[in-house]
């Protein structure tokens, strides 16, 4: 019987719990993303938040004429000042099409007007805010009566985020100020220079950023050089641009801060050189300034006389001086016409012929046909860096290329000597360093 009824109480048992519900388990809730990460990954970029919004279709399609989509796609970030379509409308009859015949020119620098790296809120303008944009040029924020300009648009709608910046919406076109070439071309008088910058390929470096300080010779300038001279320049962009950069100084360089005998190294690497006439007249190399100060936004023209030509390296000046033929012949016979064409700077003290003819009979011929002695013997005529006739005093020494030294002298009369020959002319400028003429070949030692 206690079998039983102990058979009873389990069963019941088994039926009980199997009838009870099951015990509650702890739920785990996922963990959510940070809403700002759900929005990076949900927000359109700046041109699909522009192209959504429908109101600027203008924007757009110059957006993509100007080949701008990639750059505004990126990763950035951007804040875009995006005139509306009525903004655009409000520009005269003709000029979006104008634009769009140049769209990687003057359109694409105007839409750069009104980009500015970073991500600048609405609550980050401040009245007198000066901010630079991808143009280069900078644009000015005011804040009146509850409004917010923008370089005189006002700016009606503010902080459209998108995954690579932000959008507020202007009612103008903001366009750029003057650029050096923008500033050539509305002169009228600069028509040879500005077909000059275009042909030598330095039209985007004279629209970018700066400063730079251009000395813009006149029509009237390069007329002045001899007949076919532009003309030939024309189809040698190289050596135009060479010229051309031998009239601009990196920097913003005012009539104020010129002085007689000032020097500055151009853009093309050589030095040109200031002074002021008696008459108060400014030059440089020997071209007047006929007029100063002339402003874009990313640099300073002044107009001169006469086109400037840079110094020859130390190889043509020897070529053009017409009295050292048989110095350069034996430069190019002893293979070292290349490094003297180099950067340098370099120190020559140049034999003329008449020092060469010094010579016992048969030497030149006997050198020029040993190229390695003859290296030896040139070499010894050429100290590294730039040794002007004021930096030569008495007992001077100083190392050659040849790996010798040279010594100086000041005889009593005041003429200077190396090695015991005569320098008879000195500081002749190439770009690339000095010559000073000698009147007798020197020789290494044990030469």
């Amino acid at each position: 019987m206690k079998k039983v009824i102990v058979a009873s109480v389990v069963l019941a048992l088994l039926i009980t719990a199997c009838a009870a519900p099951a015990a509650e388990q702890e739920v785990v809730p996922t963990p959510m993303p940070e809403m700002e990460e759900v929005m990076e990954e949900v927000l359109p970029d700046i041109v699909d938040t522009a192209v959504a919004a429908g109101s600027f279709e203008t924007l757009v399609a110059a957006v993509t004429a100007a080949e701008l989509v990639e750059a505004l796609k990126g990763e950035g970030p951007f804040t875009v000042f995006a005139p509306s379509d009525e903004a655009f409308a409000k520009l005269p009859e003709g000029t979006v099409e104008s634009l769009l015949e140049d769209p990687t020119g003057e359109l694409a620098r105007i839409l750069l007007y009104h980009v500015i790296p970073g991500k600048v809120m609405a609550a980050d303008v401040s009245d007198g805010l000066v901010a630079e944009t991808l143009r280069g040029a900078e644009v000015s924020f005011s804040v009146s009566d509850g409004k917010v300009m923008i370089n005189g648009a006002e700016i009606v709608a503010t902080d459209i985020e998108a995954s690579n910046g932000v959008i507020h919406v202007i009612d103008s076109v903001i366009l750029p100020p003057a650029d050096l070439v923008d500033v050539a071309v509305g002169a009228g008088s600069f028509n040879t220079l500005v077909a000059a910058v275009q042909a030598a390929g330095l039209e985007a470096t004279l629209r970018g950023k700066g400063p730079f300080t251009v000395f813009a010779p006149t029509d009237e300038a390069f007329a002045k050089l001899p007949e076919g001279t532009v003309e030939a320049l024309l189809a040698d962009p190289e050596a135009l641009a060479e010229i051309l950069l031998y009239h601009v100084v990196p920097g913003k360089v005012m009539a104020a801060d010129v002085s007689d005998g000032l020097e500055a190294e151009t853009a093309q690497g050589s030095t040109v050189s200031f002074a002021i006439h008696s008459d108060g007249a400014p030059a440089i190399n020997g071209a007047l300034i006929t007029a100063t100060d002339i402003e874009a936004f990313n640099g300073v023209i002044r107009v001169i006389d006469t086109v400037i030509l840079p110094p020859d390296d130390i190889v043509d000046t020897a070529i053009a001086a017409g009295s050292f033929e048989t110095l350069v012949a034996a430069i190019q016979a002893a293979g070292l016409e290349e490094a003297l064409r180099g950067e340098g700077p370099f120190t020559v003290f140049a034999p003329t012929d008449a020092a060469f003819a010094k010579l016992p009979a048969g030497t030149v011929e006997a050198l020029l046909a040993d190229p390695e002695a003859l290296a030896n013997i040139l070499l010894f005529h050429v100290i590294e860096g730039k040794v002007m006739a004021a930096d030569v005093s008495d007992g001077l020494e100083a190392a050659t290329l040849q790996g010798s030294t040279v010594s100086f002298a000041i005889h009593s009369d005041g003429t200077p000597a190396i090695n015991g020959a005569l320098i008879t002319a000195t500081d002749i400028k190439a770009s690339n360093g000095v010559i000073h003429v000698i009147d007798t070949v020197i020789l290494p030692p044990a030469q």
